[in-house]
């Protein structure tokens, strides 16, 4: 089976302050109520269709090689500045090691968009240096951690917030607002959390994005979110929010 579902050859979006690829890992251990990503998190490419909650989700292709997507690499160097591998939960993949080596060889910034439920992979990684940058994204409070995501990883996440704060690694923590799920006292001590823990950086606030295929069948939020209510003593930064 191929790990990447896709790729995305141009962004200006997804890797800050520079020009990048995004390759889409399939699969992933969680089921967030929000996810947008969901034809890529349940992918199978072995299969002509997959199965969410509520349909059928058909495929349009069979996803991306590992030597196909070498073979990419090659094309964009110089004229990339890095490499975003993003999912579904990227780290899963049995080919996540071997292809960030293959980026870092040819002098490509990599970012990897990660939930933290997978210290092991993350460690041996930054081990090799192999990654310069980290999107973590903090789900929610302890709490609510099942009920938004559907498995119980908060202490997952918590071991590698603290890892990468003791080793010095370059990374931002982000969070995906949809306030039938998280409002904002919630996000207050989740920044709270954070604070305690020793990150003291920016903590990006992503606004829910409605495709209308989610796992939660959920769609715009009954309430408005109102980033002024919120207590933090790190900095907030919106996302996506008109």
């Amino acid at each position: 089976m191929n790990a990447i579902y896709s790729l995305t050859p141009f962004t200006m979006t997804d890797y800050p302050d520079k020009i990048a690829a995004v390759a889409w890992f399939a699969g992933c251990n969680m089921r967030c109520a929000y996810c947008y990503n969901t034809p890529v998190v349940l992918a199978k490419f072995n299969e002509t269709s997959v199965q969410n909650n509520t349909e059928i989700l058909s495929l349009q292709q069979n996803g991306i090689s590992d030597d196909e997507f070498v073979r990419f690499l090659d094309k964009r160097v110089g004229k990339l500045d890095g490499v975003v591998f993003s999912g579904g939960e990227c780290t899963l993949a049995r080919s996540f090691l071997p292809l960030a080596r293959e980026v870092k060889q040819r002098n490509f910034a990599l970012k990897v968009d990660t939930n933290g439920s997978n210290l092991i992979v993350l460690k041996q990684a930054i081990s090799e240096n192999l990654i310069n940058y980290i999107a973590l994204d903090f789900k929610a409070t302890k709490e609510k951690f099942h009920a938004v995501t559907g498995l119980n990883f908060y202490e997952n996440f918590i071991k590698t917030l603290e890892f990468l704060l003791a080793n010095d690694v370059s990374f931002e923590v982000r969070t995906t607002i949809h306030t039938d799920l998280l409002n904002e006292y919630d996000i207050s001590q989740m920044a709270e959390i954070l604070w305690q823990k020793g990150y003291i950086g920016e903590y990006f606030l992503q606004n829910f994005l409605d495709t209308g295929k989610n796992f939660g069948n959920i769609c715009k939020p009954k309430n408005c979110f109102d980033p002024t209510k919120i207590n933090s003593k790190i900095p907030i930064k919106l996302r996506n929010f008109q």
